[in-house]
């Protein structure tokens, strides 16, 4: 009988990736900000960059094809370890954004509850399918790099849309407020950057393609009664 490698292997993952955030100093400097109530969105995107990139890197040091079966990621092998792991990035990543938002609810004066989105299966499944596909697992080993960091920052643009989305059908409007980024960013990217006011927010605005760095912040509450930001040069006016 074929040794089942998944448990140890899995259990190798989920060490060093919890030793890596033990020790990530960005971490650390952006849970300091949660905790003084200045952290923002911005704080939010950095942070599931860097808990996508520590994931990223601990699959790079630990899946190779020279430790799997014929050098193949098999499905039973790819659920059972990227399904858990992805979900718990989109876990811590949910819990921190949905922190940062009921802050910024309540520097407002809106006593609300930031809401944590649901984890996006689709997406771990389309990883899940696209990383089985081929013969030899290095073909593919790419999928388990940057697409990881994409998907665990769209819980940041995931946990807006569900509370733009229900401060907006409460009755208020919020702002969406997205800026490029990028050495340069990308003609797509510069349309997309804005200002909008909910409840006119195209759902392009929560998208990003691989490799983006573009930033997605919200301010909530009433956008009649609150200053305008400019997303470019980020001082306030009005």
């Amino acid at each position: 009988m074929a040794t089942d490698i998944v448990p140890e292997l899995l259990e190798a993952i989920e060490r060093d990736f919890n030793n890596a955030i033990s020790k990530s100093k960005r971490l650390k400097s952006i849970r300091a900000m949660i905790e003084n109530g200045t952290a923002t969105y911005q704080q939010a995107n950095e942070y599931a960059v860097e808990i996508g990139e520590i994931l990223a890197r601990t699959f790079e040091m630990h899946i190779k094809s020279d430790v799997l079966p014929d050098g193949k990621m098999y499905y039973n092998i790819a659920e059972r370890i990227l399904d858990p792991t992805l979900k718990n990035n989109h876990v811590i990543v949910a819990k921190v954004s949905a922190e940062i938002q009921e802050q910024l609810n309540k520097s407002v004066g809106l006593g609300l509850r930031g809401i944590e989105p649901p984890v996006n299966q689709l997406r771990i499944d389309s990883i899940i399918n696209r990383v089985v596909a081929e013969e030899v697992f290095d073909d593919v080993a790419w999928i388990l790099q940057e697409p990881i960091v994409n998907f665990t920052q769209t819980t940041v643009d995931d946990t807006i849309k569900a509370n733009v989305e229900f401060q907006g059908e409460s009755g208020l409007n919020p702002l969406i407020m997205r800026s490029a980024h990028g050495s340069p960013p990308c003609e797509w990217c510069r349309s997309m950057q804005g200002i909008y006011k909910y409840p006119d927010v195209p759902d392009d605005v929560y998208r990003r393609h691989d490799r983006c760095r573009c930033v997605v912040e919200y301010y909530p509450g009433d956008s009649e009664e609150i200053r305008r930001q400019n997303v470019w040069s980020k001082e306030w006016s009005g």
